[in-house]
């Protein structure tokens, strides 16, 4: 069975040497984030500005953009290039701070050729964007502070990584209390066998080490994390015949979800929150998730969770927030998540890649 170290080397040399362009993936996945949600103009203006040398070795599967991303410390995991790193670095603004971490040397050398370019491109006086050559499950010895983050982001490389409770893990340890983990991934239909986790290119293509999807949310709680909460969903189409045949049965989607570092005994109480129409870019409706849409001044009922949630994160002074007396109901001794399936999503908002760059003959 390969190591941890084996798999890194693998994917390190991957995506270092072999691929020259997001257009060498075998998948969709760097396609599909034309997201079943819309985009919102700033985060189009940001990723217009990031120089084309940059955008072209990009190979994410998502738009991990979440709002009300001003004057916050951002760690992204696996940053790659840089190109979600600068985005960042433009919606954070001069009193944010962009840390991209990433374990190939080719493709952090690449980002940092272009700190000055982006620096000048957004008038900023200084930069406000670093990249270190790391492990996402090794955060500390790079560097990266336990307690010091408000948002971790990641676009589609927790699924190359063989140790994924490590990364939920260190996380959760660098993010401030209130903070989000908020990232795109590839998940996959069911468990994925040992044979297709030992396939090389099947790693580096994602596809070996997507996680089921259920397996996300009893991984984010063992770690400390809120229940993950899905924001949006796409399917994932295999464009290379040899590929599609080891994966059988197996369908991919990509998902982004966002889990919270709550307080550490929080109150679980249902509440009446109503927003406030603060957050720039939504000043008519928020929408939090796939499951939570919220319209200026009106009020609606979320549960315990959901209420803690937005009590201590940087959403907060965006909603007033009226505690119930019931605690948050307990029903379901199994809950069952539907909600959380992106493959589910996915069929239900029709988001899929309609044309592949790469088909079977």
């Amino acid at each position: 069975m390969a190591t941890c170290d084996d798999v890194r080397e693998n994917v390190k040399k991957y995506y270092g040497s072999r691929l020259e362009s997001s257009g060498d993936l075998q998948t969709s996945a760097a396609s599909c984030s034309v997201s079943s949600c819309p985009v919102r103009r700033s985060v189009t203006d940001a990723l217009n500005q990031v120089h084309p040398e940059v955008t072209k070795r990009f190979y994410g599967c998502g738009l991990p953009f979440p709002a009300k991303l001003e004057g916050c410390r951002v760690v992204d995991l696996g940053s790659g290039s840089g190109r979600d790193c600068y985005a960042f670095s433009k919606l954070v603004g001069p009193s944010g701070f962009v840390t991209g971490i990433d374990m190939t040397e080719e493709l952090v050398t690449v980002s940092r050729q272009y700190v000055e370019y982006h620096q000048k491109k957004f008038g900023y006086e200084e930069p406000n964007v670093t990249f270190v050559q790391g492990y996402m499950e090794k955060l500390g010895e790079a560097g990266i502070q336990d307690d010091s983050t408000d948002v971790v982001l990641s676009n589609c490389v927790i699924c190359l990584c063989p140790d994924k409770r490590a990364v939920l893990q260190q996380a959760y340890n660098v993010l401030k209390e209130g903070g989000e983990l908020y990232f795109s991934d590839m998940y996959a239909s069911n468990v994925v066998p040992d044979h297709m986790r030992q396939d090389a290119v099947l790693w580096g293509e994602g596809m070996g080490g997507s996680l089921f999807w259920k397996d996300l949310i009893s991984l984010a709680h063992s770690v400390g994390f809120s229940t993950p909460r899905l924001v949006s969903a796409s399917q994932i189409m295999v464009h290379d015949c040899e590929l599609k045949a080891k994966a059988g049965d197996i369908s991919y989607a990509s998902g982004t979800y966002r889990l919270f570092k709550l307080p550490k005994s929080p109150v679980m109480s249902n509440a009446t929150v109503t927003y406030k129409g603060t957050v720039a870019d939504f000043p008519d409706q928020l929408d939090f998730d796939s499951s939570h849409s919220f319209k200026k001044e009106v009020a609606v009922e979320v549960s315990g969770e959901m209420a803690a949630v937005l009590r201590s994160s940087r959403f907060s002074p965006d909603f007033k927030i009226q505690m119930l007396d019931q605690p948050e109901s307990s029903s379901e001794s199994t809950p069952q998540y539907c909600h959380l399936n992106p493959f589910l999503l996915a069929d239900k908002r029709g988001s899929s890649v309609k044309q592949c760059s790469k088909t079977c003959k």
